[in-house]
């Protein structure tokens, strides 16, 4: 009996060499009203995620032929699509080269279904947010186009050398765009909507991530550090984004 694919429904492209492992996902994904593509290993998945533009990919490390880090790296210079990384290891250092080369969640097997879920609906939801906020500001841009532009609103977010264009999802520093990712600019956005006031790596997880905290505040760190990377003079004594040991981060007024 031939597969029924639907366009309308979110498509995600599981990576495994597992054949098991690949037809439990699809099972608990299709039943959640996904469509499911499938690859075995690194060259199969980068074919496939540039052929079909899947929604969200879930990528195993430990692939034949290219492995998973290296995959990460090729579909973000490709395309914007979430990538969710999946391991066998628990080790610090695959999560956080995982993380600098562009992928926007961990999780470490055996996980629960419930969670892994849970990650994917996070992930597609904030493609989402971020998708209709483009579209809205185009239409803004649209209607405005024969107004005189020194009468167009610049929705902007301003903290000390640090400015945010919300409609633009562009970030400046000094008067000089930064390039930063989706996930990064979410994270200043979401620090920088109240100015000194610290917030927990938790509340990040929950807030800017999307989903409920399991442990992993890794992430948040590993994010914050590509950002002082890119926004801050001396990442070593950082004048923006700043951290209150124990407890989170902050943007300085």
């Amino acid at each position: 009996m031939e597969e029924i694919y639907n366009e309308y429904k979110k498509t995600i492209l599981v990576v495994d060499d597992e054949k098991m492992i690949i037809n439990l996902l699809k099972h608990n994904l299709e039943k959640e009203g996904y469509n499911v593509l499938e690859a075995y290993d690194g060259l199969e998945a980068i074919d496939v995620a540039a052929s079909k533009k899947p929604d969200l990919i879930l990528l195993d490390i430990m692939l034949p032929k290219l492995d998973g880090l290296s995959v990460c790296k090729r579909i973000k210079n490709m395309m914007n699509v979430p990538i969710l990384m999946v391991s066998a290891k628990d080790e610090e250092l695959d999560k956080i080269v995982g993380l600098e080369l562009g992928a926007d969640d961990y999780i470490t097997k055996p996980f629960s279904v419930r969670e892994l879920l849970a990650r994917i609906k996070a992930n597609l939801r904030k493609i989402d947010a971020s998708l209709n906020s483009e579209r809205s500001a185009k239409g803004e841009e649209d209607k405005k186009e024969e107004k005189p532009a020194e009468i167009r609103r610049v929705n902007t977010v301003k903290v000390g050398a640090l400015t945010l264009d919300l409609d633009r999802f562009e970030v400046m520093v000094n008067g000089k765009v930064v390039d930063l990712t989706l996930r990064e600019f979410e994270v200043l956005k979401f620090l920088a909507a109240e100015p000194g006031q610290v917030v927990t790596r938790e509340a990040l997880l929950e807030k800017v991530w999307g989903y409920e905290y399991y442990g992993d505040i890794r992430t948040v760190d590993v994010t914050v550090r590509r950002i002082r990377e890119k926004i801050e003079k001396d990442t070593s004594n950082p004048k923006i984004l700043i951290t209150k040991r124990g407890v989170g981060y902050y943007i300085a007024t």
